[in-house]
């Protein structure tokens, strides 16, 4: 199941609202389906019993329905078929029950909140890459513990939004990576009990100001501003039910301007997921909300392959079975 946000212009303004992505076009209004059933069953206020029931925040849902939610969205499914099949897809005050991706119509970013934001380092290829430009070898440390970094969650973008361009760099890069969303709190969980607290998983670009993010570095802090400005999500979050329970194996490519420049799996990792939510939640909670990143795929950011993104530039992360995150690179920012 593809779970998204859709934005709706309205001559009030934008609105963002959780939908469930049907094919490539049509989108379930999660919170308009279960107002519909609240109307059936003559609540006094369907439209209030909605906003309890369902919210129209992915990050709520996953608050509420920390055990089951799933099921929540499942059952959402199946009333949708049910009108649909009735040939009743609006509630009294009409609201439309399916929109399509058209118009008035577009994505946003599918998670609406985060809690802390997680990104490992976890492709040996791209971090052999790395320790290589810098003439050095990979510590033996990389190879005992799944290192990551905590980032800012404010700046967060999603699908066919800008890429924005700080005043302080003059090297911008794309980082083509795999995200997951924690989908139930946990603490001290084990590896055979990890996949338990996923919801689901998602294209990731990882953002980065190279210049930035090397001096930082070079001081063994942050990195900070070299990458808390933006990071994108999106298009949708593909359930992890699609997995049977097992970990997903995912070819991923980036095309920068229509011409491929990178390509890997999301299996390739060093690391499990298991082994990195494992090793993140020692003596320390997951929250439901959390999003983690598997750190870049080998290749998967101009770093490697020395080529380097520019303004205007149009970007496509695409993972398999996920789909396709686009953005387009802004202009440089003026302040400085």
């Amino acid at each position: 199941m593809k779970i998204c946000s859709y934005k709706l212009q309205t001559p009030i303004g934008s609105h963002t609202r959780l939908g469930i992505l049907l094919g490539e076009k049509e989108i379930v209004d999660v919170n308009l389906v279960w107002q519909k059933s609240f109307e059936d069953k003559n609540y006094f206020n369907a439209q209030a019993s909605a906003w309890h029931k369902a919210p129209s925040s992915l990050a709520d849902v996953l608050n509420i329905y920390q055990e089951n939610a799933l099921s929540f969205f499942q059952e959402t499914l199946e009333l949708f078929n049910k009108y649909s099949h009735q040939g009743s897809l609006k509630t009294r005050n009409n609201g439309e029950l399916k929109q399509n991706l058209e118009g008035p119509v577009s994505l946003a970013k599918p998670l609406d909140r985060i809690n802390c934001y997680r990104d490992f380092y976890a492709h040996e290829k791209h971090v052999a890459a790395g320790f290589k430009k810098r003439k050095e070898p990979i510590p033996e440390a990389w190879y005992e513990i799944p290192a990551y970094y905590k980032g800012a969650t404010s700046g967060f973008i999603g699908p066919n939004e800008t890429v924005p361009w700080p005043s302080y760099t003059k090297v911008l890069d794309y980082e083509l990576e795999f995200g997951l969303v924690i989908g139930r709190d946990g603490k001290n969980i084990k590896a055979e009990k990890a996949l338990e607290h996923v919801f689901g998983y998602t294209v990731f670009n990882d953002i980065s100001a190279r210049d930035i993010q090397k001096k930082e570095m070079a001081v063994r802090l942050g990195p900070a501003k070299g990458k808390d400005f933006c990071s994108v999500i999106g298009p949708v979050i593909l359930t992890a039910d699609e997995f049977s329970g097992s970990e997903p194996h995912l070819k991923m490519t980036a095309h920068i301007n229509g011409e491929k420049w990178s390509e890997g799996y999301s299996g390739d990792s060093h690391y499990s997921w298991a082994q990195m939510i494992e090793h993140a939640s020692r003596e320390e909670w997951l929250r439901a909300t959390d999003f983690m990143g598997s750190g870049t795929v080998g290749t998967g950011c101009g770093l490697e392959i020395d080529r380097w993104i520019q303004p205007g530039d149009q970007l496509k992360l695409e993972i398999e079975k996920i789909g396709i995150l686009e953005n387009t690179i802004g202009s440089p920012n003026s302040r400085e």
